[in-house]
């Protein structure tokens, strides 16, 4: 085997600045590697092309990797190979055998190890007992980054000693088209909202501390612009404005990058007519020397071919690796096979590509994994298993899942059931995958049978709570019949399937016509009726939502979701989500709460029309505690640069019940020479609030951070003017006059 030892002081050294006047090592490294070395380092393989035979032929049904030696040797031998990804749920032994082997091997043909990426991207996703907290959907609507952070660092302390170098988030898109399929990938429809959420996953990922000595990057995806296609179909195109690129698909990437991301992944769509994997206005000129990214940039899968199958920009696959590079890709996601290999390295020696650009590349591809202490610690091992899992780590997922949780609705203080004969029914009452959704030990689990047996469903979980005698299911009888005996009934509705990417977009939001026959089955009985919606995106409930007295949206919550449903139900908790998107009640009119003015033209009857168009708009969320705003307190005039705004406002709570609230501050100019949003998102923070008592929460605006806003070049500009603050159900305008300051 080769050893190390040489190799990893030199890199060392080079962090410590010891070869000031020479060569970095990563240059000397460099200067020896052939050029089928490079482009080994810029290929990504899938791991089905290591799989042996037999196994790879069963794929579908495959519960543990047996990997084949002489395919790994091709890889790492004869193509350099620097990059595998991805897998489902095996045991955690199964993993150290799979990436020990690949690495343990490469070793035998290469001083570079290698990085393996993997889509953990709600947990230890593809890990067989992996942690599994709610999805971003949910973390959002928890407005708690502090969620954000423990997914993230729960995930790298599970995964990290099994060799998995690199996981393949946050999902920085904002949340716009809701028939998109990996809409409850995204946080929120908020730009500030998913900004500070993918920072804390960003930091958490890479907390060096949760994983020692192991190291982890992350990889902020897709950028830019991916997720509001036109059609709302996954991968398709998308026309956005330059100017709002800049103000509302850009600054969470950006966020990212300054919190020190180490990879991106690219949009495998298009923005106006150009596929952004050809696009070197966004990979170059934007990404790399505006926002000044270092790291990687990676394509999604199969996306170089795509520029010539899909977006019918190039001729051939050949013609599509030469604008993918040049463009400003790093490293391809081939998956499966050598193509990208073969057509680089002849794009090099015919000289239409600089051996500079390929240096480029590798340059950032080593030090990613430098960075990552990869030259000392590459080999996975055992050690931490007994960190997976553990009841700390579950703790952290079921209150995720506590607090991401929205009660959107409770007429007459239905919620929460004491001392109530219930019938529990609906599509999803009895389901795993319904609690979990994609990306969850598969890409998309076919059944339950994938998932933990312990793992409750809600039917299980309100045996657990209320007890059987206190629960009626439908069986074999009809509603009414069974609803007799029932004070109210629980249906459990919304997406029984899990979904993935292009095969989860959908063209109909409405929920489908059998799950909505039982509710209004259930609301002809007379008896009370309470909704719990478990879905990744809005299904459509506008005929049956008025008539309904409680509805809890659960969305994706993960494996200890069906708890945490059963204990808002029965009062244990007390839910304190709120929407990080706007619920629609009808098809048509789906817009954010950020919308134009111009939006709605019924002379700026905004909130009856929202009304009519939504069933939960952005940032509500009911309690079972009474919170009051009061006391705003402010100046009503501020200047320019260097001023800051000290704002505070107390909250009470006038209930007998400890609770916790989000405070959400917005903003709205009256007058600009761009088009404005009704109101933005500014700052957020949530914290507990005892039974009658009052806190102050504090918030400091900043003129140039919290007023401006990008033309579609990206200067920012700060107007004079007026502007209006918003907090609980209090206002206060303010006036902006930045000559104050000179």
């Amino acid at each position: 085997m080769r050893k190390w030892t040489l190799l990893y002081p030199m890199l060392m050294a080079l962090s410590f600045g010891l070869f000031a006047g020479e060569p970095s090592p990563i240059e000397t490294i460099l200067a020896e590697m052939s050029l089928e070395q490079k482009i080994g380092q810029m290929t990504q393989l899938n791991i089905t092309t290591v799989v042996r035979d037999d196994i790879a032929g069963n794929y579908g049904e495959m519960t543990e990797y047996v990997l084949d030696t002489n395919k790994i040797i091709n890889f790492v031998e004869n193509w350099h190979i620097g990059s595998f990804l991805n897998g489902r749920a095996v045991t955690p032994q199964n993993w150290v055998y799979v990436t020990g082997m690949i690495q343990s091997i490469n070793a035998e043909y290469s001083e570079i190890p290698i990085l393996y990426g993997i889509d953990h991207v709600h947990g230890a996703s593809y890990l067989k007992n992996g942690t599994i907290f709610p999805h971003n959907m949910n973390i959002g609507c928890s407005f708690d980054t502090l969620h954000a952070f423990n997914a993230a660092t729960t995930t790298i302390a599970e995964t990290a000693h099994l060799g998995h170098n690199w996981v393949f988030g946050p999902v920085l898109g904002i949340g716009k088209a809701k028939t998109w399929g990996r809409f409850y990938e995204t946080y929120s429809e908020d730009t500030y909202l998913t900004s500070q959420m993918g920072v804390a996953t960003v930091r958490g990922l890479q907390n060096e501390s949760a994983s020692t000595p192991y190291k982890v990057a992350a990889c902020a995806k897709h950028f830019l612009g991916y997720s509001d296609p036109k059609s709302g179909w996954d991968r398709s195109p998308a026309e956005i404005p330059d100017q709002i690129l800049r103000e509302f698909f850009l600054p969470p990437f950006k966020a990212a990058i300054d919190a020190g991301a180490a990879t991106i992944m690219i949009n495998s769509g298009e923005i106006n007519g150009i596929p952004v994997h050809a696009s070197y206005e966004i990979l170059t000129e934007l990404l790399r020397e505006e926002l000044g990214f270092k790291g990687i940039a990676l394509t999604d899968w199969l996306d170089v071919k795509a520029l010539e199958t899909m977006h019918f920009v190039a001729e051939n696959e050949k013609e599509a690796t030469f604008q993918a590079i040049m463009a400003g890709v790093d490293m391809s996601m081939v998956p499966l096979d050598t193509s990208f290999s073969i057509y680089l390295r002849e794009l090099v020696e015919e000289g239409r590509i600089p051996i500079s650009r390929i240096d480029q590349s590798v340059r950032r591809i080593l030090t990613v994994k430098h960075d990552l202490g990869l030259f000392e610690t590459y080999m996975p091992t055992r050690e931490k298993i007994e960190q997976i899992n553990t009841p700390e780590k579950i703790d952290l997922a079921l209150n995720a899942a506590r607090e991401s949780m929205v009660l959107i609705k409770n007429e007459k203080a239905l919620l929460p059931l004491k001392d109530k004969k219930i019938l529990l029914t609906g599509f999803t009452h009895d389901s795993k995958v319904a609690l979990c959704g994609g990306w969850t030990f598969r890409f998309a689990a076919d059944s339950d049978r994938w998932f933990p047996e312990d793992m409750l469903t809600i039917k299980d979980a309100f045996v657990q709570e209320f007890g059987e005698k206190n629960l009626i299911f439908k069986g074999g009888k009809s509603l009414k019949r069974a609803a007799r005996k029932a004070d109210v009934i629980v249906i459990a509705t919304g997406e029984a399937e899990a979904y993935a990417e292009t095969g989860g977009s959908i063209d109909d939001l409405s929920l489908d016509s059998g799950q909505l026959a039982l509710i209004r089955e259930a609301i002809a009985t007379g008896k009370p009726v309470v909704l719990i919606l478990t879905e990744g995106r809005p299904r459509l409930i506008p005929d049956v939502y008025d008539e309904v007295e409680s509805v809890l949206f659960a969305g994706l919550p993960g494996v200890y979701g069906a708890q945490a449903i059963a204990e808002i139900v029965s009062g244990k908790v007390n839910p304190s989500g709120k929407m990080a998107f706007t619920y629609p009640k009808k098809s048509g009119h789906m817009i954010s709460y950020n919308h134009k003015q111009s939006e709605y033209s019924i002379i700026r009857q905004v909130s009856d029309e929202l009304k009519r168009h939504s069933i939960a708009n952005f940032g509500h969320g009911l309690s079972y505690s009474n919170f009051s705003y009061s006391n705003l307190k402010m100046d009503t005039k501020i200047g320019g640069k260097g001023d800051t705004l000290s704002i505070s406002v107390d909250v009470s709570n006038n209930s007998d019940r400890a609770g916790k609230e989000a405070v959400l501050w917005f903003i709205s100019d009256e007058f600009a020479s761009i088009t404005r949003p009704v109101k933005e998102l500014v700052y957020f923070e949530k914290q507990a609030i005892q039974a009658h008592e009052t806190v102050s929460f504090q918030f400091d605006l900043v003129p140039e951070r919290d007023l401006s806003f990008p033309d579609k070049l990206g200067k920012q500009i700060l107007e004079d003017g007026s502007f209006m603050l918003e907090v609980g159900n209090l206002r206060q305008m303010f006036q902006l006059n930045q000559e104050t300051m000179n």
